[in-house]
This record gives C-alpha cells, sequence and structure tokens, in this order.
C-alpha cells in the first residue's frame, strides 16, 4: 500500500469542489495499474462524494437539500463553535470513498465525479488517497 496527500482549497462556506482530477493523479502518482483507490478527508466539517459532474445544478441542488435538512442557525445545539450542522452534513456524506481502478485509470461511470463537499469554510483540506 502506498498513500498520496491532496490539498483542496475551498472556495466558500459551503461548496461541492470536484477533485476527480488530483484523485486520478494522485493514483497516477502511485502506480497503481489495478486495484482500488480509497479516498480520506483528515476533517470532520467536510465530506467526499461520488455524483454527476455535468450538470452544476445538481452540485448546488445537493447543497440546497442539505441545507433543508440541516440548518446552519439551530438554537438548540450545545456546540461552543457554532458549527454542529457542518458536522452533522459531514456525518450524513461520509469522509471516505473507494474507487476501483483499471488499467491505471479509475473506473467512473459516464457522468460520474469525485466531490469534496465543504461545510465550514473556505478552508485549506487535506484528503489521503491510498492505493490497494
Amino acid at each position: 500500500m502506498k498513500s498520496h496527500r491532496v490539498t483542496v482549497p475551498t472556495p466558500s462556506h459551503q461548496a461541492l469542489v470536484p477533485i476527480t482530477d488530483k484523485v486520478a493523479e494522485a493514483v497516477g502518482n502511485l502506480g497503481i495499474e489495478d486495484g482500488v483507490a480509497h479516498i480520506f478527508v483528515l476533517h470532520t466539517t467536510c465530506g467526499l462524494l461520488i455524483n454527476e459532474n455535468a450538470d452544476p445544478d445538481v452540485a448546488r441542488d445537493i447543497l440546497r437539500r442539505l441545507e433543508e435538512l440541516v440548518p446552519w442557525e439551530n438554537l438548540r445545539d450545545r456546540h461552543a463553535e457554532g458549527n454542529t450542522a457542518a458536522h452533522v452534513r459531514s456525518s450524513l456524506v461520509g469522509s471516505s470513498l473507494t474507487i476501483p481502478v483499471q488499467g491505471g485509470s479509475l473506473v467512473l461511470g459516464a457522468w460520474q465525479g469525485v466531490f469534496l463537499a465543504e461545510f465550514d469554510g473556505p478552508r485549506t483540506r487535506q484528503v489521503v488517497v491510498t492505493a490497494v
């Protein structure tokens, strides 16, 4: 097993940042031909997901729906930093992905892309890509 860290700056308080190219580059740097790439984010207020990468409205709709499900303002939250919503959204989305690799390339569907889901930015995030 080998790992590579990827740095992902996020542009705003919440965003779905496309990272497919960065993950694919990391897989190439790791020299994996066939196997799996495990992707893990090292933070508790963002997550990782695979979804449509062709229509940017999908990303906007996902963020809007998460805002509806878990609103930022909740007077009953006790976490002193005031970002409980980001922690809940991160828990819903998840912190890792596993993607097959064949012939040195990520195996993704025609419309699929990898995204870092920022819920408490802007920040600089770290993602670990591990080749198995």
